[in-house]
């Protein structure tokens, strides 16, 4: 007798940092994991380590935030075998400036993509869940969508709507036996941080030194987390492990946030 297929998850945003993260260690977990990102040639280093880790991500395109090349993930993703995890990951961390001197056009730019690049990809993928009575539905969100960070009001009402999608969602979903949850990281070490820091600081008046040294003292552990640690909370997120875990805003946050 053959064994089953491996189940099939989506990432989004799954080029760098947490969503090559998620990618790989899911793909190490058994699952083919559809990684996509608006350029799919940058996606060859997240393939080659999924590969590394003995499992497998197949390379799509997508922008999150064009209906059409959702749909279109979705419709390939669906033809390596019927989608049971999604993870929407892809976001952008928006201008740090005090909200009146940000433009409208920059609001946007991140509501739409760090908002609604999650609707658009969850919706794209329900239909089919909801057939299959079965799903994980997994978004990224911050723990600036619970806690403020100065200069980034785009970002948090972003982030905070994600989780109010989530709430909302499992409600909607849970008759259906398909779970929604978020994950809220903290600081992730790494060379995006390394972008905010250097904007709070240049917002604050204060050295990128001092910034970093404030970011690490928030945590009772007194450090950032790592894309690992994130991606580890979604594979169990994915899981039979969690199955009475829905609608949860998981913190990832070395302790900077405990609600």
């Amino acid at each position: 007798m053959s064994a089953p297929p491996a189940p099939v998850a989506v990432v989004t945003g799954a080029n760098r940092g947490i969503g090559r993260a998620i990618t790989v260690a899911l793909a190490a977990a058994g699952c083919t994991v559809a990684a996509s990102a608006r350029d799919p040639s940058s996606l060859a280093e997240t393939v080659a380590e999924a590969d590394k880790a003995g499992g497998t991500a197949v390379p799509f395109g997508c922008d999150v935030c064009d209906e059409a090349s959702v749909a279109a993930l979705a419709a390939r993703a669906g033809q390596l075998g019927p989608v049971r995890v999604v993870v929407a990951n892809a976001g952008i961390a928006g201008p740090t400036a005090p909200l009146h001197e940000i433009t409208l056009a920059d609001w946007r730019e991140t509501i739409a993509t760090d908002l609604d690049g999650v609707f658009l990809t969850f919706r794209a993928f329900i239909p089919a869940m909801v057939e299959r009575r079965d799903g994980s539905l997994i978004a990224i969100s911050s723990m600036t969508g619970k806690r403020p960070l100065y200069g980034r009001t785009p970002y948090a009402a972003a982030k905070m709507g994600v989780i109010g999608l989530v709430r909302t969602l499992a409600t909607e979903l849970g008759p259906h036996g398909i779970r929604v949850n978020a994950v809220c990281p903290g600081p992730v070490a790494g060379p995006r941080i390394e972008q905010v820091i250097a904007l709070q600081a240049a917002a604050r008046g204060i050295t990128a030194e001092q910034a970093r040294a404030e970011m690490d003292g928030m945590s009772p552990l007194r450090r950032m987390v790592t894309a690992e640690e994130v991606a580890a909370a979604c594979v169990f997120l994915a899981s039979g492990g969690s199955a009475s875990i829905t609608g949860e805003d998981l913190n990832v946050t070395a302790g900077v946030v405990m609600y």
